[in-house]
């Protein structure tokens, strides 16, 4: 939902960016490897219950997330580099998550794997979308450049990164939070399922 606004804001300050590391030679595979990297690093470390440093090297992996993009974009773009960076951005959504449950198992398993179900029923609504969406020969810029089509809902990337920071701010209001951002999880993909109905010729 807020995705786009974000673009607004973030994508000039990405894309100078973008352009000194292209010009260092630095490929967007790599940054898009380096922002894997240090998410499961931040997974580690919440893990082991360090979550404001988790929190920190969180937030970095989201920048290095947006700036290989910008990098790709200032060199040249390719499907394999969209594809690398979808599976790592799932890779990351995941580990979060799961490190919750690892550090405190009693209190947040159970809303853990929920919010894990959620985020593969709206991966695949999303993925499917996308699938459908390219058959169609469908575009949109609202998330700026992509090199697949992605369908907007209540949640998007800016929503789901408010969450993770929110969870490694208060973590004792994991369980809850959780529960929350589930819900609208799930009722995000429906909506895309019916979009997808009514676009794609449901019967």
């Amino acid at each position: 939902m807020l995705d786009a606004t974000m673009r607004k804001i973030i994508d000039g300050p990405l894309n100078s960016a973008g352009r000194i590391l292209a010009r260092a030679g630095i490929s967007a595979n790599t940054v898009t490897l380096t922002g894997l990297g240090l998410g499961l690093l931040a997974a580690v470390m919440i893990a082991s219950g360090s979550f404001y440093v988790g929190l920190v090297l969180l937030v970095l992996s989201r920048i290095a997330d947006g700036l290989d993009g910008a990098v790709a974009r200032a060199t040249q773009k390719t499907d394999f580099g969209g594809y690398l960076d979808i599976v790592s951005d799932f890779l990351f959504y995941g580990a979060i998550p799961l490190a919750f449950a690892i550090v405190s198992p009693q209190t947040n398993a159970i809303a853990a794997a929920i919010l894990l179900l959620a985020f593969y029923v709206n991966g695949a609504t999303f993925l499917g979308y996308g699938i459908l969406a390219e058959r169609q020969k469908l575009v949109t810029g609202s998330q700026g450049e992509k090199s697949l089509y992605y369908s907007d809902g209540l949640l998007e990337g800016t929503e789901t990164i408010l969450f993770l920071v929110a969870i490694c701010l208060w973590p004792n209001w994991f369980a809850l939070l959780a529960y929350i951002f589930a819900a609208a999880t799930f009722y995000t993909a429906l909506m895309r399922v019916l979009r997808a109905y009514k676009n794609f010729g449901g019967n």
